[in-house]
């Protein structure tokens, strides 16, 4: 087991960033979280590793101001194993590198079969690492030592992953677009609130009718507001299905709501009245939610033959030689080019079609610049083709 120490009081965290300073090469980074059991993405834990220092378990919530450690931090790059998973909880903290370099997503453009910190590390290394506690809620104390040794051996192993995929990228001569990808991790914007976030509940298709549906936004806001004043998984108090079940069994008193079986959760009972004071909350309300909503996204490819043959067409050209060409640079397709991207620029393809105008419609997309070099060609070749091909066979009907 490698050593760590665990940093939890201000004269632990002032020595810890010394030895930090003190270290060389890039940091080792990683944050576990409460997912799952807590509201909030917050980091209960953060380790950080470099060679010369030592491995550290930084307490979050026992520190105040990490701005003494962002200033040593700022100074090297970071090697994270999927950074974006990471990073929003690092930014929380006000924590944010100047460079990464991202182990999972290395091995992604690599080929690798297995992606998961323990398969890069063993694949790379020939080092086994147990995930026992990878589950685990990180917002308990005192936090046991089998979970304080897992948690060091997150990142005790990162620096040296990363020389083996640094050596393996330059193989491969893919060191310029992983560098682009680290950069377009860091550069991701945040996702804007989503419209509506209650229409993600799980079985909502079920109901019928807008009252119904002003009920479970109802229901849902209650349970979100509890979640958020509790600091607790919305679906530990109440379950997605059970606030659908409450809807359609369209109980006419507490004491029926009560009685509903499927109206289950640790919350369910003890926060009765929350509950029916939300369901007849949504039954009072005048700004009924529309049953269906307007939305960017695009028909399944599916329906596109009906809908938009020529896309369709498109699609059908560009995606099997998008694949092929994942294959020859040994790496998955999503990787490449992102499903999404193909389908909408097959959707509405510019005018004219060729690799500049093809590269172009995907930079605006969001596609890196890498991926416009190899794929914009292939995809405008296909849809050229495709035209070609629908033209023949509307001949051959004639």
């Amino acid at each position: 087991m490698p050593e760590y120490s665990v940093i939890a009081d201000e004269a632990e965290f002032t020595s810890a960033i010394e030895r930090l300073a003190e270290g060389e090469g890039p940091f080792a980074v990683d944050v576990e979280r409460a997912s799952g059991f807590r509201y909030s993405q917050r980091a209960y834990l953060v380790q950080i590793y470099r060679r010369g220092s030592g491995v550290f378990l930084i307490d979050p919530p026992a520190l105040s101001d990490f701005t003494p450690l962002q200033a040593v931090l700022a100074t090297a790059d970071w090697v994270l194993h999927a950074a974006s998973q990471d990073l929003p909880s690092l930014r929380e903290l006000g924590l944010e590198p100047p460079r990464i370099f991202d182990t999972e997503l290395a091995s992604r453009l690599l080929g690798h079969a297995r992606v998961g910190l323990g398969a890069v590390v063993e694949d790379t290394l020939g080092i086994t690492l147990a995930k026992a506690h990878s589950a685990a809620d990180w917002s308990t104390r005192p936090l046991p030592q089998s979970w304080l040794e897992y948690a060091a051996l997150d990142v005790v192993h990162l620096v040296d992953v990363r020389d083996a995929l640094v050596s393996e990228l330059a193989e491969q001569g893919k060191t310029d677009l992983a560098e682009e990808e680290f950069q377009a991790v860091l550069d991701r914007p945040v996702k804007p609130p989503r419209t509506d976030p209650w229409r993600r509940l799980s079985g909502l298709h079920t109901l019928r009718g807008r009252r119904n549906l002003a009920v479970a936004r109802a229901l849902w806001q209650a349970r979100e507001d509890l979640a958020v004043a509790q600091d607790v998984s919305p679906g530990r108090l109440v379950p997605d299905r059970a606030l659908v079940a409450a809807v359609a069994a369209a109980p006419d008193s507490k004491r029926a709501l009560a009685a509903v079986k499927e109206f289950t959760g640790r919350a369910s009972r003890s926060e009765l009245d929350r509950w029916w004071a939300a369901i007849e909350e949504g039954r009072a309300a005048t700004d009924l939610p529309l049953e269906r909503v307007g939305s960017d996204a695009l028909p399944p490819p599916r329906a596109w033959i009906d809908r938009n043959p020529e896309a369709d067409a498109r699609l059908k050209a560009a995606r099997p030689l998008v694949e092929a060409r994942a294959e020859e640079l040994t790496m998955p397709t999503e990787n490449l080019l992102t499903p999404e991207l193909l389908r909408r620029v097959a959707w509405e393809p510019p005018t004219p079609i060729d690799a500049d105008t093809v590269g172009a419609a995907l930079l605006d997309l969001g596609a890196r610049h890498w991926q416009v070099r190899e794929t914009a060609q292939v995809i405008a070749d296909a849809f050229v083709a495709s035209v070609q091909s629908v033209e023949n066979a509307a001949e051959g009907a004639s």
